[in-house]
């Protein structure tokens, strides 16, 4: 079901979503490596489309961590409610990463330890990318990361324009493999 979901709006907006498939729980592994569960308050994920990276998070999540998913695709948007809707301290959003200075304003946080992006900065145009990273950047704390994959290596200089700190990692095992970057200020 999911893979016939996420393959569906690919057909239909494959600017915005990025690849044919779900994302490899092998991949889900990596993109959360860096994460320490024990003192996040607040985790952030973009663009979480079916909800691969979601499950991994809410597995080792501890009962206090704040979830926040932001997904502007309306389908998935519905898929996550129906999948995640219930759980505890979960907030789902239907709108563009572009706007999450709004939403954290609204919930009253400052800022947040980490941020998961799914997000296909390779497609997606170079106004929105700019803004997300810039706002990305922006809300994180001191000791916060930012986490994305990218199937090329062609938007590495322009994200390393945004954070100066990229350890950068390779997971094969996912169609197609990917560049896993964890990135700080």
């Amino acid at each position: 079901m999911k893979k016939l979901l996420f393959l569906f709006q690919y057909l239909l907006r494959p600017r915005t979503v990025g690849a044919l498939m779900p994302s490899s729980s092998f991949l889900a592994e990596k993109m959360i490596d860096d994460i320490n569960f024990k003192t996040a308050n607040t985790i952030i994920e973009y663009g979480p489309g079916t909800g691969v990276f979601t499950e991994k998070l809410l597995e080792l999540k501890m009962p206090t961590t704040k979830i926040i998913l932001v997904e502007k695709n309306y389908e998935f948007y519905n898929h996550l409610i129906r999948k995640f809707g219930d759980n505890h301290n979960v907030t789902i959003i239907n709108d563009s990463a572009e706007s999450i200075l709004k939403y954290l304003e609204e919930f009253g946080i400052d800022n947040v330890d980490y941020v998961i992006s799914g997000l296909p900065f390779t497609s997606l145009p170079l106004n929105v990318s700019k803004t997300i990273l810039l706002n990305t950047k922006k809300i994180l704390a001191d000791q916060g990361r930012f986490v994305t994959f990218q199937y090329t290596q062609r938007k590495m200089k322009f994200i390393n324009s945004y954070f100066k700190n990229i350890n950068i990692k390779r997971e094969y095992r996912n169609l197609p493999p990917a560049y896993v970057l964890s990135c700080n200020n």
